[in-house]
């Protein structure tokens, strides 16, 4: 089968690659119907070192149930489903929790497992990994889009603005104008958020957070953007941001555009190791929270308001491109010529 390998900054390919295939009873096999590009991917499309033998991409996609193990009662093949981007036994203590992210007994797509931007996938622990979805949803549906955000990006956009505690009457900040960020203005107008203002400066993303639920867009960065944050908020600064970018500026502009006794959110991933929490934040009682987002716990949430359409998260998906054209799918987002690419294998 084709399946797309990286094997350093910049170094993409589509290859063939062993077919996937069942090798536990707990296993699956998904012949993928819709994949895509993450944001995380970009990082190291932009650092990866050279290697050898290359890594298999690719942790978000929703497909077709080929094959089962005997011990995946709930699934059978010609099930739609989409896959969380870890894959989990959906029963252990951290399980149970809401913790899928830290599964006893899970792990993370594409190192030494197939990746999603490929033809097929196989599924370990597919009992409690894979979420059914509704029959009579073709494979050229138009829901597609939306329900494959489910894989990630919008269930991320979504942990940030819980772990937040966004709500009526909580204004928002979020920093990121990327599918992330868009996801979160998204999941915090659907929480209610009395405001929301987005950080960034890309019109045709930033108009797109306007139609999901953004209020203001705050151009201006660093210093300049957290006192346009205070402006609007008679000084104060709101009570939760939501930082979808991962870089120390983001994190200082977060810290800085918080409320007193407000809660910090981070989904973007980071590429800094300490967080500038000193004793004046200390004083002002600021909250960080966030983390890698557990999308196995937020799916059947989220899922009927896709269904219903009352959200359509889809619309983060700009440009589709066929498996052969992964490569040029990476390029188009790293250059910002894409805001999110969907694969259709």
């Amino acid at each position: 089968m084709r399946a797309t390998v990286m094997y350093g900054a910049g170094d993409v390919r589509v290859e063939d690659v062993p077919d996937a295939a069942l090798r536990e009873p707990t296993d699956a096999v998904v012949r993928v119907l819709r994949s895509c590009i993450c944001g995380s991917d970009l990082w190291p499309y932009g650092s990866m070192p050279a290697s050898e033998h290359g890594q298999r991409m690719g942790h978000e996609f929703l497909g077709v149930v080929a094959d089962t193990g005997a011990e995946v009662p709930g699934l059978r093949a010609g099930d739609l489903v989409v896959a969380p981007f870890v894959w989990a036994d959906n029963t252990c203590d951290f399980c149970r929790e809401g913790l899928q992210t830290s599964c006893r007994h899970g792990g993370l797509w594409g190192h030494d497992l197939d990746g999603g931007q490929g033809e097929a996938v196989r599924v370990p622990q597919a009992q409690g990994t894979l979420v059914k979805l509704p029959s009579g949803i073709g494979a050229d549906s138009p829901l597609l889009p939306s329900l494959l955000t489910l894989s990630d990006v919008f269930c991320t956009g979504h942990h940030a603005a819980v772990t937040a505690g966004v709500g009526p009457r909580t204004t928002v900040t979020v920093i990121g104008d990327g599918a992330v960020g868009l996801c979160a203005v998204l999941a915090a107008r659907r929480l209610g958020a009395e405001r929301i203002a987005l950080m960034g400066r890309h019109k045709e993303r930033t108009d797109l957070g306007r139609e999901f639920g953004a209020a203001e867009v705050i151009a201006e960065r660093g210093a300049e953007g957290i006192e346009r944050i205070r402006e609007l908020t008679g000084g104060d600064g709101t009570h939760a941001v939501l930082e979808c970018v991962g870089t120390r500026e983001a994190i200082e502009t977060a810290l800085g555009a918080v409320r007193d006794g407000g809660v910090v959110s981070r989904v973007g991933a980071p590429q800094y190791s300490e967080v500038p929490m000193d004793f004046g934040t200390l004083m002002r009682n600021i909250t960080l929270t966030g983390g890698v987002a557990p999308a196995r716990a937020y799916i059947e949430e989220l899922l009927p308001d896709v269904l219903g359409g009352t959200i359509e998260p889809g619309l983060v998906f700009d440009r589709t491109v066929g498996l052969e054209e992964v490569p040029d799918g990476y390029r188009a987002m790293a250059s910002r010529e894409a805001l999110k690419v969907l694969i259709r294998p």
